[in-house]
């Protein structure tokens, strides 16, 4: 019903939706896709046409595949077919939710994992020279430690570039003989180039006698994101040039030779630059009143996630993660989903109609996880009165939390997986922890309250 195998140039799951990157949007079945059973509803945004299943879309993604012969591993060929005209933003959503899609599952789980150890050390059941804690911290820290390698992979996998070629180039950014703190223990540097400037940068190599800025790109994201992009272009470039004989050595054997270099010498600085200023600049909003900026990314972050636009905050929140060691953006959103299971617990209990009683049971119970698409679009969003009281809802939750100075120390899961990730690593249950757990409890009871009064149970189809 999406026009066939022929009119799929490429397909992605998230946690709920399958995104289908199509030829001809306008062949698809979309009506019907919307009526069959076991589909929640179908958007189209962001370039992409989006399917939402629900939480088992794993399992649907892995039966599309099979039954398409499609291949999961196969590298979005960015000139296959036609590509649809698009805008720039629509373009930019797409790049960033195809990039970061495949990340999200194993990155919520670490992130859950560091939690844990904040909180055992907050209570004083593990301190950090105890093996236990070590090895769980090493387990929680990891992905994102070496996040240029994962993403040198799903960026390259995007960009059309051989993915092993990607996640070399990650594994040089973060090699530990060349990371930051291990030349500087080295030396003194060399000279200091830019002096007296904000991006003043002291010299401890050079390559070929051209000075290299290192930086320290341990869970950095823009540098690879960008370096996996000129890589694909040059990788395309000499397959085309190089014969074949010679083309399965020598094809990765010039790209990394000139993209490497390159990406420490030109872009590896320049893109970190740009998420230090972009870090900068997003807390330089949240300082000038975190109230309103908790009201207006509460009350419209599901909006957003109806859209996709959420996508173009994520970007911002790793960089955040990257130059500031905390997020203080996304963190104002956090109240969006237990306001969502607020308002359907409220429907729940209000309504006389046993299919709505028994879909908002289940969308309760997968919303206190952080999983909300099937409650909005199942059982709110079609109600309206609802769906607008859980965005108030968050809204007031976001003031609450901009009000603390609440911040995340990790990207941890959803729902309430992502209350440890609120923990300060060094201080514990601080005021900004506290501010969340009264935000997401504001949130929900609010929501709670105002559709047993508001709404007024009607016959749905």
């Amino acid at each position: 019903k999406v026009g066939g195998k022929e009119n799929i140039r490429s397909v992605v799951h998230c946690i709920t939706r399958l995104r289908f990157q199509l030829k001809d949007e306008s062949i698809a079945k979309t009506e019907e896709l919307k009526e069959l059973d076991g589909v929640v509803t179908v958007m189209k945004s962001g370039g992409q046409y989006q399917v939402v299943i629900g939480n088992h879309v794993p399992d649907v993604y892995a039966a599309v595949l099979e039954v398409s012969g499609l291949q999961a591993e196969r590298p979005l060929d960015i000139n296959e077919g036609d590509a649809p005209k698009t805008n720039a933003f629509n373009s930019f959503i797409d790049i960033v939710s195809s990039i970061f899609t495949p990340t999200l599952g194993v990155l919520s789980a670490t992130g859950m994992i560091k939690g844990v150890v904040a909180l055992c050390k907050a209570f004083g059941w593990l301190t950090p020279d105890m093996g236990t804690f070590i090895i769980l911290n090493a387990i929680g820290d990891a992905l994102f430690y070496f996040f240029p390698i994962i993403l040198g992979y799903s960026a390259s996998k995007k960009f059309g570039g051989s993915i092993f070629i990607g996640m070399v180039l990650g594994a040089a950014l973060v090699y530990p003989t060349i990371a930051l703190p291990a030349i500087k223990a080295a030396g003194e540097p060399l000279y200091v180039l830019f002096q007296g400037t904000v991006i003043e940068s002291p010299v401890y190599i050079t390559f070929l006698g051209i000075p290299i800025i290192l930086m320290t790109y341990s869970s950095s994201v823009i540098p690879i994101i960008v370096a996996s992009f000129v890589s694909a272009k040059v990788e395309n470039f000499f397959k085309k040039v190089i014969p074949d004989i010679v083309k399965m050595m020598m094809v990765p054997f010039l790209t990394l030779l000139i993209v490497a270099p390159l990406t420490f010498m030109v872009i590896g600085p320049i893109a970190t630059w740009a998420g230090d200023l972009l870090g900068a600049v997003s807390l330089w909003i949240y300082n000038l009143s975190p109230a309103l900026a908790g009201a207006f990314l509460g009350g419209f972050w599901q909006v957003f996630v109806i859209f996709g636009l959420h996508w173009g905050l994520v970007p911002v929140a790793y960089a955040n993660f990257a130059s500031l060691g905390f997020e203080p953006i996304l963190t104002l959103t956090f109240a969006a989903s237990f306001a969502q299971i607020g308002a359907v617990l409220g429907m729940v209990i209000k309504t006389k109609n046993p299919k709505l009683k028994s879909l908002g049971l289940s969308a309760f119970v997968t919303g206190i996880f952080g999983i909300t698409e099937p409650a909005i679009y199942g059982v709110t969003l079609p109600a309206k009165t609802p769906f607008i009281i859980s965005c108030v809802g968050s809204a007031i939750g976001g003031i609450i939390m901009g009000l603390a100075g609440s911040v995340s120390y990790i990207m941890g899961g959803l729902g309430i997986f992502g209350i440890p990730s609120r923990v300060h690593p060094e201080l514990g249950l601080s005021t900004g922890f506290w501010g969340a757990i009264i935000g997401i409890t504001v949130a929900f009871i609010f929501s709670l309250v105002a559709t047993t009064f508001l709404y007024k149970d009607k016959e749905t189809k």
